[in-house]
């Protein structure tokens, strides 16, 4: 997918466990897990504002675009 996440990187940076992340914003550890894992095919608006308020820091931070469109079988 073009979407790379970098939420792993954040977590360590802010010294944020993923156990801490899920009770503070909302999401599951399972969901989490996929999220972090970069195998999600998508996210709510409403997640990633919540994560990033707790983490004080930008969507770009955690969601970046690789300037490819491989395998987005979803948007032809």
């Amino acid at each position: 997918m073009a979407i790379r996440v970098y939420l792993e990187d954040v977590l360590k940076e802010r010294g944020v466990t993923g156990k801490e992340l899920c009770a503070k914003v909302g999401v599951t550890e399972a969901n989490l897990s996929i999220l972090r894992s970069g195998k999600a095919r998508g996210i709510r608006f409403g997640t990633v504002n919540r994560i990033c308020y707790y983490l004080n820091c930008d969507v770009g931070d955690i969601l970046k675009f690789d300037g490819n469109l491989e395998d987005d079988d979803d948007e032809e």
